[in-house]
Order: structure tokens, then sequence, then C-alpha cells
């Protein structure tokens, strides 16, 4: 246990030695900080409190919306959630919050695909610098065990891809304070439920936007990683991952009328589908289903890797 914890002290050592590291805390702060600026200066966004007149201004807002969907056919059912939240907010007398920083943060949780964008080419690198360098011969001499060194790393991975999302929150949360305040510790908002709007806490919506973002992070890191362990080439890792994370969903998409479209993996990994008022993108899907397919695939990524490392021959490396 102590040699492992050693290596992963060694993994993390040189993954903040490395400016790219925080050259990617850089961009993904100054990400948010534009957004923040952005959402400051637009008109949709009130950060002022709601007059007493909240109700007729809703029931405005609302017929407008509807007025919208009736009228134009590309908009038709657009505006249908809005407009039922709007509803729940007058029916039962809840005071609409003015956007603030929880709010913010919780929109910030789309950039999780960024920092899935930063693990990809921080596991595609992990294993395969070591080969480019030519310091897997020293790395292997050691009396530890490849399992253990493999290992370190992925954990190294995952624990990045962590840091990171706690960061998006931790930064989000403070930009979002300086410019839009905050509606008290836990303040609770009306959301699009499977049985129609309900009020919850903000603070676990936020929760569960972010872990479910995480999982789709951790199998495109497993992937690269996967990639990494097997061609010992960092740019295919990188390329075939990213590729993969951006036309997946579109490939699911196109395929979604044949029925053995469900067990790719892309289909599954937005478990976002089963939430809320959400579709399944293939009929008959199910979040047990999804989870399941997650599973395997995980585990096949981890296999391969594993394999790949531990019985490879390093002498001409």
């Amino acid at each position: 246990m102590h040699n492992f914890i050693a290596l992963l002290q060694n993994e993390n050592m040189k993954l903040s030695q490395r400016i790219s590291t925080w050259i990617m805390y850089a961009i993904l702060l100054v990400i948010i900080l534009f957004g923040a600026v952005i959402e400051f200066f637009s008109e949709s966004v009130t950060t002022t409190e709601v007059d007493d007149n909240w109700k007729e201004e809703l029931r405005v807002e609302t017929a407008n919306l509807e007025e919208m969907n009736e009228e134009d056919e590309y908009m038709y059912g657009m505006f249908t959630d809005e407009i039922a939240i709007n509803n729940y907010h007058i029916e039962n007398d809840i005071k609409p919050l003015p956007y603030d920083a929880w709010q913010f943060t919780m929109e910030n949780a789309g950039l999780s695909s960024m920092i899935s964008l930063f693990t990809i080419i921080i596991a595609a690198g992990i294993i395969a610098s070591e080969y480019r360098l030519g310091t897997i011969k020293l790395l292997l001499i050691r009396p530890i065990s490849r399992t253990k060194i493999l290992l370190s790393k992925y954990v190294t991975v995952l624990l990045f891809s962590m840091i990171m999302l706690l960061f998006l929150f931790i930064s989000s949360m403070i930009i979002g304070s300086l410019f839009f305040g905050l509606n008290g510790l836990n303040p609770t908002i009306v959301q699009m439920s499977v049985d129609g709007p309900k009020e919850t806490s903000i603070f676990g919506e936020i929760f569960t936007q972010y872990g479910l973002n995480m999982i789709n992070l951790v199998m495109m890191a497993t992937f690269a990683f996967m990639i990494s362990s097997l061609f010992r080439n960092s740019g295919m890792a990188i390329g075939t991952s990213i590729f993969l994370m951006f036309t997946g969903t579109t490939v699911v998409a196109m395929l979604s009328n044949y029925e053995w479209a469900k067990y790719i993996l892309f289909a599954n990994t937005n478990l976002n589908q089963y939430m809320g008022n959400g579709v399944p993108v293939i009929e008959g899907m199910t979040l047990g289903f999804s989870i399941a397919i997650i599973a395997i695939y995980y585990i096949i990524f981890l296999v391969v890797s594993w394999l790949a490392f531990t019985k490879r021959d390093v002498a001409g490396a």
C-alpha cells in the first residue's frame, strides 16, 4: 500500500509540474469569468428583486409564450415547459427568485464537456509519454508490479477530473456571487420533473447535474487511457477520444431507428435523458439498462488497458 501511495504522489507531482496543467485551469477560469460577464449584461437575466406584481407579469409572459407556441409552427411546443413552470409559480404562490450564483453554477455544469476534453488530454499522455520520453524502462525496473503502476496512473487521471470539476463548482460559486449575489444558502427553484413542475432544492439539482456529467467524463477519460495503453501514442488517443466525444451522439441519432443502436456507449452516457421530462434517445431504454451498458464498457476498457500494459514487452521501447 505504501508503494502505491508513493506512486500516486509521484504521478500527481509530475502532473502539477506541467505548465499545461495550470493552463487548463486558467482556460476554464477565463471561460467562467467570460460567461459571468455575458450573463451580467444580458437583458434576459433578472438580477434584481422581483416586484410585488410578479403574478401579473408572469401571466403576461405566459400569454406571450402561448401565442408564440400557437402562431409559429417552428416554435410550437418550444415553450411548453416554461409555460408550465410559470403557471406552477402562480398557482402555488411561489415568488420567482432573481438570477444568482446558484443558478449560474447550475448552468455551468455544461462546462464539464471542457473538463472532459482536458481529462482526455491528461489520460492520453500519462502512459504514452513514458514511452515517448523513454522513462518506461526506469519505471518498470522498480520492485513494483505493473498493475500498481497502471492503477496509480489511472487514479491520477480520475483525481484530476474530480478536482477539475470541484474547481468548476467553487469558481462558479465565487464568480457568480460577485456578479449576481446569493439567494440564501440553499434556495428552492421550480423544475420540470416526470410528473410536471415541482419545487426542488437547487443544491440537489446542481449535485445531480455535476454527478451525471461526471459519468461521461470518466468514460471518455477511461477510453483515452485504454487507447494510450494500447498504442503508446498520445496523439491517437486524444484524436480518437475527442472525435468520438463530439460525434458519438450524432451517430446515435442517425442510427436511432435500429434496435441494436441502444447498445452503443454514447446512447447511454447521457443519463439526463431519464431526468425530468426527458425522453430516451431510443425507445425502450431505461435507466437501469443504460447503467448496465456503461458498466460493461467500463470494465472492457479497464481490462484492455491492463492487458496491454502488463503483458507488453518493453525491451524495444
